[in-house]
């Protein structure tokens, strides 16, 4: 173990809530693991907003390194499905929760969370992809599995944020027709320019409705929760599906049994902290495959470690177009 300092976004509790700083720390800082990882990239997600304001009880222990994702290369390894060198990504698992984080230069972890990058993906694209991105792709995968080809009108909710966004490309890569719900009508260039067909009102959704709407959805994409998710639902069409991810909006579901038993719609819960290994890497193999470095740059902007704090409340406000990448290691 070296004893070498190198930099870290650090939260530490204090008497009014906690604290966050970028502070050199050494691995003795680090939780013990079987690999270390020279952290190059790490991405900013809602989740990653929460803990940086100190909400949602997001972080478990302190001091934490909080990020929940990072792509790297092997520094050392005492696993033998990994070796120096080795380009790998970790989404979940509980880091930068209860388990030091990707906001640093440096990472330990267990190798049984890594994954080793997909042939022609660079650490920059997969954290392009990131948490919400394999999110996203494990979403439509969902849908596919469920047997909603494309044909018929699907929704993407909170269509310009991370899991959205990455979402609205994958599906209308996948051939899908898609809508976009968004409540930023000035993205409506940006979404159309992902693919969606037609851009819809969040207004339209927010509200309590009926139990039954119009059939309008042969499938869905949610990361709001709430009101939206109960009217996607009654607007779902005979045997169509919703796969749930995010609570952007609320994590009550007021609804009815109607959607389920009269229109045999399914509501399909989508976690990638705990997704099996086989299915993630599945789902990284699709995303290396189907999104290009155009696509990238569509859905993605730059920041380094010292403008994390500053970004969190702008994230939850929903005011943070697609994904924003993390240079961890300072240019130049």
């Amino acid at each position: 173990m070296t004893s070498e300092a190198f930099r870290a976004l650090l939260a530490r509790k204090t008497e009014s809530g906690q604290a966050i700083a970028l502070e050199q720390i050494t691995e003795a800082d680090l939780p013990a693991g079987d690999v270390t990882v020279d952290v190059e990239y790490s991405s900013f997600n809602y989740k990653d907003g929460l803990a940086l304001k100190g909400l949602g009880r997001i972080l478990r222990t302190f001091p934490m390194v909080p990020g929940i994702d990072f792509a790297g290369t092997v520094r050392a390894s005492d696993n033998a499905g990994f070796k120096a060198g080795d380009k790998v990504v970790l989404t979940g698992w509980g880091v930068g929760e209860s388990w030091s984080g990707g906001f640093a230069e440096r990472a330990r972890v267990k190798g049984e969370w890594l994954v080793k990058l997909p042939v022609g993906l660079s650490t920059r694209q997969a954290m392009a992809i990131g948490t919400a991105g394999l999110t996203a792709m494990l979403c439509a995968d969902a849908l596919e599995r469920y047997g909603i080809t494309p044909g018929g009108d699907v929704l993407v909710t909170g269509a310009a944020g991370g899991v959205g966004s990455v979402a609205v490309r994958v599906l209308s890569r996948l051939g899908y027709k898609v809508s976009a719900l968004t409540g930023r009508r000035g993205e409506a260039d940006f979404l159309t320019g992902l693919g969606a067909s037609a851009i819809v009102d969040r207004a339209d959704y927010a509200s309590p409705g009926k139990p039954l709407a119009g059939e309008r959805w042969a499938g869905a994409v949610d990361t709001a929760g709430g009101a939206i998710l109960a009217n996607v639902l009654a607007a779902t069409a005979y045997g169509g599906a919703v796969a749930a991810c995010g609570l952007a909006a609320s994590s009550e579901l007021a609804t009815t049994v109607f959607p389920f038993i009269l229109r045999n719609v399914a509501l399909l819960g989508v976690d990638s902290v705990n997704c099996p290994t086989a299915r993630r890497l599945a789902a990284w193999e699709r995303l290396a495959t189907l999104l290009t470095e155009a696509d990238f740059a569509l859905v993605t902007h730059e920041v380094e470690l010292e403008a994390l704090p500053a970004l969190a409340g702008d994230i939850l406000a929903g005011h943070v177009r697609g994904r924003t990448i993390v240079a961890v290691r300072p240019h130049g």
